[in-house]
């Protein structure tokens, strides 16, 4: 699932690809991905312009244009938008039509993601956003900022992490790949961190970010779950395999019907205070 490394490559490709070339049509299939709030497929085959802004807040993209018109688009769990020469690409749901000839996909082959169409001065103020934690790109948490976000509940810290209104952008991997870095076990209570641990799990949090950016930039986001794509995380996916840092078995757990990797050794459930 896309989450704040993935959607900020997506990010940068979209202000590159439509940085260089005027919209000049739109068109979108009758699915799912207009459901909810927003101006539908009409409205959306109403975009034309130039870019004017491409933002991220958290998991959620931003697009303005010249022409007033804005677009919000979540990927949901598959969704990645994608430069072709034309029309035809598989599992293209909706298209921006540029002037060079070239056309940008929004390509989803199981349409949990969305796009609406909003005014674009008034994407910012969308419930969607407006409803956001601190992006923890834009705005690097340290170990105080985050204590004071997430530190007053008892709901485990991996959970915690993956609440998009106390801190917006972390998903299932990059939580685990933050844990695994900073030595906090996943189930504990976010209340019972020390202070140090806190210190610790935000530099974890801004070091994996980094790693991620650098490793998955590309043209066009790749997902760990497709075949072929190699596994660049430490800790997510790797259940069954050697601890990278301490060669202990990674263990398995479930939260909140998500997988949890995590290494017994590196992260006990004690509190540690390596």
């Amino acid at each position: 699932m896309p989450e704040l490394p993935e959607v900020e490559i997506a990010r940068r490709s979209l202000e590159r690809w439509l940085g260089r070339s005027e919209v000049v049509g739109a068109e979108a299939n009758r699915t799912r991905i207009f459901r909810g709030a927003g101006g539908g497929r009409k409205a959306f085959a109403a975009v034309r312009g130039k870019l004017a802004r491409a933002d991220r807040r958290g998991k959620l993209l931003l697009l303005g244009f010249d022409s007033g018109q804005g677009l919000l688009s979540h990927l949901g769990m598959t969704g990645k938008w994608v430069l072709r020469d034309g029309a035809s690409e598989p599992y293209s749901r909706a298209r921006l039509h540029l002037a060079d000839g070239s056309v940008v996909h929004y390509r989803d082959p199981r349409m949990f993601g969305r796009i609406e169409v909003h005014p674009a001065e008034a994407l910012e103020s969308l419930p969607a956003v407006a409803d956001l934690g601190p992006d923890p790109w834009l705005h690097p948490p340290t170990g105080p900022s985050l204590r004071s976000a997430l530190g007053q509940t008892r709901v485990p810290i991996k959970v915690a992490l993956m609440d998009q209104t106390r801190l917006a952008g972390l998903g299932n991997i990059h939580a685990a790949e933050a844990l695994w870095r900073a030595r906090i076990h996943p189930g504990r209570p976010a209340r019972s961190l020390t202070a140090a641990e806190w210190g610790r799990l935000a530099t974890a949090i801004r070091r994996g970010l980094a790693f991620a950016l650098s490793a998955e930039d590309s043209e066009e986001i790749a997902y760990v779950e497709e075949p072929g794509t190699p596994n660049p995380f430490r800790i997510y996916a790797r259940a069954g395999e050697p601890c990278r840092r301490c060669g202990t078995r990674v263990r398995l757990l479930r939260q909140a019907g998500r997988r949890t990797d995590y290494c017994p050794h590196c992260q006990p459930a004690r509190r540690s205070s390596r």
